[in-house]
């Protein structure tokens, strides 16, 4: 067992490493940027990361409080479907309307892997390897369509 103190280092160590191993990368306008804060732009629109003790998650989230607003922003990312797999380049899963970790309904787009710790330094490779390339296809995907979700908020 960790301490919460021993768990909150660790990320802490896990998301610099990742920063640092993240910043000589360009976005797709290439420009410098954080990438583990994404900026996306339109209000309740989330690029999210996470490394956990049992799985690493990459997804675009929206969260926005009102339900036919957020049904909206997801309608139109299912009509860049087609456009945002071919710049993954594989499956993800789309979750529309369902309760995140704090109980508020949110839509997503999310890719998980299983079977790696953050808590284990042996994984971080595999774990960065998973995000790194996910995340540069995501900003790729959304410095050509997020003009198309600026006008619906």
């Amino acid at each position: 067992m960790y301490t919460k103190h021993e768990i909150k280092k660790t990320r802490q160590d896990f998301w610099t490493t990742f920063g640092q191993y993240m910043k000589p990368v360009p976005n797709a306008d290439g420009s410098k940027i954080n990438w583990k804060n994404y900026k996306t732009g339109v209000k309740h629109m989330y690029f999210r990361m996470k490394a956990e003790r049992d799985f690493a998650s990459i997804s675009i989230e929206v969260q926005h409080p009102d339900e036919e607003i957020r049904g909206l922003l997801f309608d139109q990312l299912i009509t860049f479907k087609r456009i945002f797999q071919q710049e993954v380049g594989e499956e993800w899963e789309w979750t529309s309307d369902s309760p995140n970790e704090w109980g508020e309904l949110s839509s997503k787009v999310e890719k998980t892997i299983t079977g790696v710790n953050v808590m284990r330094k042996d994984d971080w490779p595999k774990i960065i390897s998973f995000l790194k390339p996910r995340i540069v296809a995501i900003d790729a995907f959304w410095a050509n369509m997020k003009y198309g979700f600026e006008g619906l908020v």
